[in-house]
């Protein structure tokens, strides 16, 4: 019996992997703040407040391209409901910022507005903890993740995957964006929360704190990325690329499948509603609209656009898909959503492994060129072919030119 070699764990980053990463880190924490903040506003240079504020939401869109790339590129299951989770975690961070308001509102009363306008007397019970930051980073986490844990325990125990699972995570969502529609359920309603004051008792529409806000989130999608590279390149990683490729031998290998995707499924969730929590103060409002079904269809575009089980290619997917957006929107309106499903039919028949994909290609084509060949290796498997051995057998041996093993 022959003896299986496992493959061996690599470092997380290559030496220009962790060059680029760096200069990534420095680009988001020093030089887009000093851009933006000592720059003259004249110089070429400048970084504007509106430049800021659009890659700080489109490094959030980033974040939930990542998620999906976890659950869709390296598992195979495809949620078109990840909307959802993206607003929990951006619910979550606006009832901290209206509480924040106090006073400040237009009714002058310690409830926020809406609820005054609504004639409600007293805070509902799931605003107990609002007014608490940790409780609300804590919250940022566990609601995502437990409404995750639920659905996904259900769902996956009864084997629902393919299509089928797509169209029952986009229910949810829709349901959820109904719920969220009705006044009564104290979230806001059509409006939901804006007109937010502060942060941590510090102003929010300063430039010291919108710098903050961007420089936090670039640091979080960074260190997502890192904690993705590292998951994938486990054996938890190894289990779940092969549950992708093929479940039915994984069980009859001895795993079971439910735990493993379980696991990511609600990771995924959670890195969604944190960069719904890190969305809502930079953009400065939070609305159902968020959990509509285009929102969750374009987060899985991001990362069929990038290029699916490559941790970068939705990243990148979601910087050229949301740069596109921005400038169409104000150029074309009329013809955004044609463009997006276009690139999208595109994508799917002629770059099926997306941007990054094509770029690989072409890379390894242009190192095939300039690879020489390796006349010593071919005379190897010749000789090999000849004995009847595998070529591994005679690598140790030295060739000659015609060959024959010394």
């Amino acid at each position: 019996m022959s003896k299986v070699v496992l493959p061996t764990k690599g470092p997380l980053l290559s030496g220009k992997g962790w060059t680029a990463f760096f200069v990534a880190l420095i680009v988001v924490c020093a030089l887009a703040p000093v851009l933006n903040m000592w720059v003259p506003v004249d110089s070429p240079l400048h970084m504007s407040d509106y430049a800021v504020a659009l890659v700080g939401k489109i490094m959030c869109y980033a974040i939930c391209a990542l998620a999906m790339d976890l659950i869709w590129g390296y598992t195979g299951i495809l949620s078109l409901g990840h909307g959802l989770f993206f607003a929990l975690g951006g619910y979550m961070m606006g009832m901290y910022l209206m509480r924040q308001i106090g006073r400040d509102g237009n009714y002058k009363s310690d409830l926020p507005d809406f609820m005054v306008f609504l004639d409600w007397k007293t805070l509902p019970w799931h605003w107990t903890f609002s007014d608490s930051f940790i409780a609300t980073l804590v919250l940022i986490v566990a609601v995502p993740g437990l409404i995750a844990f639920v659905f996904g325990f259900f769902a996956f125990r009864s084997r629902i995957k393919g299509v089928y699972f797509s169209i029952i995570t986009q229910a949810m969502t829709f349901a959820a964006m109904l719920l969220f529609f009705r006044n009564e359920t104290g979230f806001g309603g059509n409006n939901g929360f804006t007109d937010f004051k502060r942060i941590l008792g510090i102003p929010i529409a300063t430039q010291e704190m919108r710098m903050t806000l961007f420089a936090l989130t670039g640091a979080t999608l960074l260190g997502f990325f890192l904690f993705a590279k590292w998951l994938i390149g486990s054996k938890f990683g190894r289990v779940l690329q092969a549950i992708r490729d093929a479940e039915t031998r994984v069980m009859f290998s001895g795993y079971n499948p439910l735990p493993y995707k379980l696991t990511i499924w609600v990771i995924s969730a959670v890195m969604c509603g944190v960069a719904g929590a890190l969305y809502v103060p930079q953009v400065g409002i939070i609305n159902p609209g968020e959990m509509s079904a285009a929102n969750s269809i374009e987060i899985a575009i991001w990362a069929a656009v990038g290029g699916r089980a490559t941790l970068i290619g939705p990243i990148i997917g979601a910087f050229i898909v949301n740069g596109a957006k921005s400038w169409l929107t104000v150029a074309y309106p009329e013809y955004w959503l044609y463009f997006l499903g276009a690139l999208f039919i595109a994508v799917t028949l002629f770059l099926p492994n997306g941007i990054v994909g094509l770029v690989r290609k072409w890379l390894s084509r242009e190192k095939k060129k300039t690879t020489p060949p390796e006349p010593a290796q071919d005379a190897r498997r010749a000789v090999a072919a000849e004995q009847g051995v595998e070529p591994d057998a005679l690598a140790s041996l030295p060739v000659d030119a015609k060959g024959a093993r010394a």
